[in-house]
């Protein structure tokens, strides 16, 4: 699991990738809420639109690379969660840093957590 987040994080290098991710998860997470808290199962089928949908849009759009649902589904999916929650908690900067992961040149110097 820790090789793939170092890669998992390599891909995501960008912070408005990274800000797609989140707010895909958080939109995920809320139809989850939604269809629990109505009864109404026909809300998860949003769940993976907008999740799924948001991610691929930055990284075909914003980072500029394959997502990495396609080769790894099942961990990309546990990588995504575990970001979700660095970012949420304001330690995605320091688990950044400590993969010594950068954005290339062209992207701005701002974290996922930062507008």
């Amino acid at each position: 699991m820790e090789e793939f987040w170092g890669f998992y994080l390599s891909q995501h290098s960008k912070p408005g990738t990274r800000r797609w991710h989140f707010l895909g998860t958080l939109a995920s997470l809320v139809c989850a809420a939604l269809a629990a808290a109505t009864g109404r199962a026909a809300i998860l089928l949003a769940a993976p639109v907008l999740g799924y949908g948001m991610a691929w849009y930055s990284h075909f759009f914003v980072e500029g690379n394959r997502p990495a649902t396609f080769g790894h589904p099942v961990w990309s999916l546990l990588c995504d969660y575990r970001m979700f929650w660095l970012i949420l908690t304001g330690r995605i900067d320091a688990e950044l840093d400590r993969l010594r992961i950068r954005p290339p040149p062209d992207a701005p110097a701002t974290s996922a957590h930062q507008d």
